[in-house]
């Protein structure tokens, strides 16, 4: 008998469908991953599962009982877990209150709240991750992105009293999280294969899902499109029924070689617990930036942009120092892709028209005072062909896109002040693989035109498949500079955690 059966799920919007008949069915004991491009109804029918969003049709049964789901207490009450991909935190209270938002804390007679208690079994969730280092008493507004993800994670496998969980839902949980991080979660995942219970995992790394899951359930435009054992299905077999067609490579080839000429020079850039650290980026050129969690990526991009001040040292572009400030820095060329799209690129209550020209209304005004409507929307629409932007049009609201097509919004920002270098960070996080091999062509096309890029990633095959040379940053310091002839991931990795010696290839 199936934990949890889904047969006949259907919901529109306005007449548009999102989901059409699809069928899903969850064993007690497994792993099933549920795949698809952004769009496809991965999110649609995981709000019906968390009673966030009502069907227009659904068979739904858990333990083969028949079952409504009106709410989120409801899915709660069924033995349903949810870890979302976008966080959903207080960032004002702490760790351990996160952990319990929307469950009853320990009181003292019932009357006074225990926060010994409190932080204790908060303590004993995040343990339950291997997680030692994150206080439970610390405001979440000073955790590291990664850090909060991994809170949010802990909260579902909280020991409290009620309903005990059946299967855990989880949308994306790795896609901010360290190798080591990621780690300890899958050993928690065979924890619970092991106990009996479920999970349902979405995610958009596919080796992950072919390592993990003990099968799958492809959606393609809100129906089913393919479910199996993952061995009997293999990884060709799923891109081809996620995107309709075989992608036979990963990376798509380079159009050009990069030229000779330096876009960015920098020299003994040094900031607090960051560098010295000294390179140049040629035009044309894709630089990876490599190394693990807190090596110091984030602070040289941020540095780069203009979002953080140097103590010593200097950036130029072009031959020229790079001014201060990020506004400057856009004008002077250099356009940023952050890693948290939601929360740093995008304005997600405004239109696509004006988050693609929001950094650029000088040139979208008329004399630099009067916005120029027509021009703003002939901007956004060129920029958002240029990207493979799937949308109703500029008028459409950021949020009401999928994470893919959002990143390509931040990307036709980025591009619409046609930079001379464009510093991408994570650009593919959480993007399905349709959506980033459109990406991954984007930055061919960009590169093969002179533009030089700078990018990091977690994601070591990404780093090895698209760039021309990478730098390994280890504790702040540059560790390595390695050429691409032959480089792997177990070679890459090596030389992050510092096994390798040290190289310098030009």
């Amino acid at each position: 008998m199936p934990l949890l059966s889904l047969r006949n799920v259907s919901k529109s919007y306005a007449g548009i469908s999102a989901l059409s008949d699809v069928s899903l069915t969850v064993e007690s004991g497994e792993i099933h991953a549920l795949m698809g491009e952004n769009g496809a109804g991965k999110s649609t029918l995981i709000r019906i599962l968390a009673g966030v969003v009502i069907p227009d049709n659904a068979l739904i049964e858990i333990d083969g009982r028949p079952t409504t789901i009106a709410d989120p207490a409801a899915a709660m009450a069924l033995g349903l877990r949810f870890i979302h991909q976008e966080l959903s935190i207080v960032p004002t209270l702490s760790v351990a209150e996160n952990i319990f938002l929307g469950r009853p804390y320990p009181h003292w007679a019932g009357i006074v709240v225990d926060w010994r208690r409190l932080s204790e079994l908060a303590g004993e969730a995040l343990a339950r991750l291997g997680i030692t280092h994150i206080d439970p008493r610390a405001k979440m507004a000073r955790l590291a992105f990664a850090d909060r993800m991994l809170v949010r994670i802990s909260s579902a496998f909280l020991d409290e009293g009620g309903s005990p969980a059946k299967l855990y839902v989880m949308d994306e949980p790795t896609a901010a999280l360290t190798r080591e991080e990621s780690e300890r979660l899958f050993t928690v995942l065979e924890q619970i294969r092991k106990s009996g219970r479920a999970v349902l995992y979405v995610s958009h790394r596919l080796d992950e899902v072919m390592r993990l899951s003990d099968s799958i359930t492809i959606l393609r435009d809100g129906a089913t499109v393919g479910t199996g054992a993952t061995a009997q299905i293999g990884a060709d077999e799923v891109v081809r029924l996620m995107i309709g067609r075989r992608v036979e490579e990963a990376y798509p080839k380079p159009f050009a070689s990069p030229g000779d000429t330096a876009a960015l020079n920098v020299t003994a850039l040094a900031a607090k617990n960051f560098g010295p650290v000294s390179f140049s980026l040629r035009k044309g050129e894709i630089l990876g930036i490599a190394g693990l969690a807190g090596a110091g990526q984030g602070e040289l991009i941020r540095l780069l942009a203009g979002a953080a001040r140097p103590h010593s040292g200097s950036i130029a572009v072009d031959g020229r120092p790079l001014p201060a400030g990020p506004a400057a820095v856009w004008s002077a060329g250099v356009a940023h892709v952050p890693r948290e799209r939601r929360a740093e690129g995008l304005v997600l209550t405004r239109s696509i028209m004006e988050n693609v020209t929001l950094p650029h209304l000088r040139t979208v005004s008329r004399g630099g005072a009067v916005l120029d409507r027509r021009r703003e929307r002939t901007l956004a629409q060129a920029r958002g062909h240029d990207v493979r932007l799937r949308s109703a049009g500029p008028q459409q609201l950021a949020r009401e896109l999928s994470g893919g097509n959002q990143q390509k919004v931040v990307f036709a920002k980025a591009l619409a002040g046609e930079p001379k270098i464009l510093l991408l960070d994570e650009p593919t996080r959480g993007v399905d693989i349709g959506a980033k091999f459109d990406i991954y062509s984007l930055i061919r096309e960009m590169t093969a035109k002179g533009m030089a890029v700078l990018m990091t990633s977690t994601d070591l095959p990404e780093l090895i498949g698209m760039c021309d040379r990478i730098l390994v940053l280890r504790d702040g310091a540059m560790a390595a500079e390695l050429g691409m002839d032959g480089l792997n991931e177990e070679t890459l990795l090596n030389h992050c955690y510092g096994r390798a010696p040290a190289t310098m290839e030009a």
